[in-house]
């Protein structure tokens, strides 16, 4: 494939940076083109610069002005979800056809976890790739409920708190409010909840999530079997992601039934996964596997875009 579809970065924090790095390192059809900021000193934009990469420090309103907007085919958003709401109307008036992936828990578009729903979005003109603790947790929610009914999930991302920026931090509400939905629309289970933890322990840890779901009773081999399958899927574009330890079963019987606050009670099947995801280390750290695996997703959900494009 010669023809690569030009892309540009609105965000030179540490998500925007290291998506830069990836697309640079590994994109197969996608070229970059743009990174974004709005602090003219950030080591983003510098570094940028440094890589051959064209620069604006004045935001969107920058990127819209500049001649390379022309040919820009899509815009990766790691800033946070207030300013994405704002980023996308600009975008949409300046260049309606304009391909948007949100890396902002601001869910415009719809949610998409790249191994689970993503051949369904190929289309879409703005999609938005959940949380961090989504990115990991729901493929294994999914994995599951195509086993069995899935009555409950719920997930805890636990992630080093020197891994948490200003963005994270400013959009905690959003994250659960936003993982908790998506663990229902692409997981498939009929309620979700998510709870996210900053551990600040020195040296930082790596992230680290727990996954419990709640089904009808079903064969504990093929649960496992999806499990592990889902997992080796979404190695294919985060090799850091891994199962830490053997997946877990409880048998919930109707005599003695699991009671969840605000839930109710439930019998049938318990499955407790054990995550750990890895960074590559592109630009961040090892231990911020948390950023990794947003940028990975969107990395590939946006090459699959631009094969379909592409191809046509």
């Amino acid at each position: 494939m010669n023809k690569k579809l030009k892309v540009a970065i609105i965000g030179s924090g540490n998500i925007g940076t290291d998506l830069m790095i990836k697309v640079l390192r590994n994109a197969k059809a996608l070229e970059m083109a743009v990174m974004v900021g709005i602090d003219a000193n950030s080591d983003g934009l510098a570094r940028a610069q440094r890589m051959g990469v064209a620069t604006t420090h004045d935001g969107v309103a920058g990127l819209i002005a500049m001649p390379q907007f022309a040919e820009i085919d899509f815009v990766f958003d790691a800033t946070s979800a207030t300013a994405h709401v704002h980023n996308d109307a600009l975008l949409r008036a300046a260049k309606p056809g304009v391909r948007v992936i949100d890396l902002t828990p601001a869910a415009i578009g719809p949610y998409c976890v790249p191994v689970v729903n993503l051949e369904q979005n190929l289309d879409q003109l703005n999609v938005n790739m959940v949380t961090c603790g989504g990115q990991a947790t729901i493929p294994m929610v999914a994995a599951v409920s195509r086993v069995a009914k899935v009555h409950y999930a719920e997930i805890v991302a636990s992630i080093a708190s020197k891994s948490a920026g200003p963005g994270t931090r400013a959009n905690i509400d959003e994250f659960t409010e936003t993982t908790s939905k998506a663990i229902e629309v692409i997981g498939g289970a009929t309620k979700g909840k998510a709870i996210i933890v900053m551990n600040p322990a020195e040296p930082p840890l790596m992230m680290r999530d727990t996954v419990f779901v709640l089904s009808e009773a079903a064969d504990q081999a093929l649960v496992e079997s999806s499990i592990i399958e889902m997992a080796a899927a979404v190695q294919a574009y985060v090799p850091g992601y891994r199962l830490k330890q053997q997946v877990q079963f409880d048998v919930i019987s109707e005599g003695a039934p699991l009671h969840i606050p605000g839930q109710g009670t439930f019998s049938g099947l318990k499955t407790s996964i054990f995550l750990e995801v890895e960074g590559a280390a592109h630009y961040l750290p090892a231990y911020a596997g948390n950023l990794d695996i947003m940028t990975s997703a969107a990395l590939a959900t946006a090459e699959r875009m631009a094969q379909s494009i592409l191809s046509a």
